[in-house]
């Protein structure tokens, strides 16, 4: 397991934590080590689902248990999941959300599912490179992210979870046929001012998308009642439109853009104030708020800031947050770890050892 860094410090790299261990001997048997808890390795299972993905088993899991209960397990939980004792966490809320964590995964006692995941590919249009990013999500401390660009539009995806929104849920997405100018540093610090922009290009998009809708549905018309595509014409305008479009993002990405200064309007929450104070450029974008369990899940405005490379920020408007997300760069492979393709092999030799 990659956990994230210790809440706020979101350019700190990923701890790394063994779940589990295989022992392939000459004999051709092999062993599977659980090495969750306090009390050293013991008895697991590891079973092959399907392609991409297998589950692993704890056999002993009263090795995960401790002799001080439940509290006990809490407070070391704490130490290492978030760096800090109970004590120290002031807030209701966020002490709601964590317990809620700690009881969502301790109850799973290392019997997990794993699948793999795909990194998205690169293309030298790409506004940086697409990837796996730490970000800061307010009480719910740091969670990764899947960064990955789709023409003119841009995605984050979680990679993990929490209570309001899960893994695999698309958390923001960015438009990058419409970029924000934002006002001076002054300006920029009211918060309504950046709402009044913010809305504006909000209520530029959605007469956009009418107008694609409408010009669609007469394109569909004229193709179901002419004998003769008398809708290419029509056809032909919107594709140079849609090019010319592309081609006013593709210089918008391609350009090397100055940087500009960048404050954090007042009122608005970060929970890491150690944020750049410059930025390359800005995007209208939305972001996905739900409540708990994924009820009422919506996309609201916000926007979209490219600090650098490795950094970008997301302005959530209807929660007056701000996220920071800093690009992992960990290879993911420690000096005893097998390639995936050695990895895949084994799971099959125990696979084929358990039939």
């Amino acid at each position: 397991m990659y956990l994230p860094p210790h809440d706020p410090h979101v350019d700190d790299p990923m701890r790394f934590k063994p779940l589990f261990r295989i022992h392939l001997m000459e004999r051709k048997c092999a062993t599977v080590e659980c090495m969750y808890g306090h009390k050293g390795p013991h008895n697991g299972h590891i079973q092959i689902v399907k392609k991409d993905e297998f589950s692993t088993k704890c056999n002993q899991t009263d090795h995960h248990r401790m002799s001080g209960g439940r509290q006990e397990e809490f407070r070391t939980w704490l130490r290492e999941e978030w760096g800090r004792t109970l004590e120290d966490i002031f807030h209701e809320h966020m002490q709601e959300l964590i317990l809620m964590k700690f009881i969502y995964t301790s109850q799973y006692d290392n019997c997990l599912t794993y699948r793999r995941i795909y990194l998205p590919p690169s293309s030298p249009d790409d506004l940086i490179k697409p990837g796996l990013f730490k970000g800061t999500y307010g009480s719910h401390g740091l969670e990764i992210v899947m960064l990955s660009f789709h023409g003119k539009k841009a995605k984050g995806t979680k990679i993990t979870g929490d209570p309001n929104i899960p893994a695999g849920q698309q958390t923001v997405e960015i438009d990058l046929a419409h970029p924000l100018q934002l006002p001076d540093i002054e300006t920029l610090r009211d918060f309504s001012e950046l709402s009044r922009i913010v809305l504006e290009v909000q209520e530029q998009v959605r007469r956009e998308e009418q107008e694609e809708e409408q010009r669609q549905e007469e394109e569909d018309r004229s193709q179901q009642t002419a004998s003769q595509p008398a809708a290419k014409p029509l056809g032909g305008e919107g594709a140079e439109g849609e090019e010319t479009a592309a081609g006013a993002e593709g210089t918008t990405q391609n350009k090397a853009p100055a940087s500009q200064p960048f404050v954090l309007p007042m009122g608005v929450i970060s929970r890491n104030e150690d944020y750049p104070r410059t930025c390359r450029i800005c995007f209208y974008g939305t972001g996905l708020i739900a409540g708990h369990g994924f009820t009422s899940p919506e996309r609201t405005p916000g926007v979209f800031v490219l600090f650098d490379d490795d950094r970008f920020g997301f302005i959530w408007l209807e929660l007056k947050s701000f996220s920071l997300y800093s690009r992992i760069k960990v290879s993911f492979q420690n000096a005893e770890a097998p390639s995936r393709e050695a990895f895949d092999e084994m799971l099959k030799n125990i696979q084929s050892l358990a039939t």
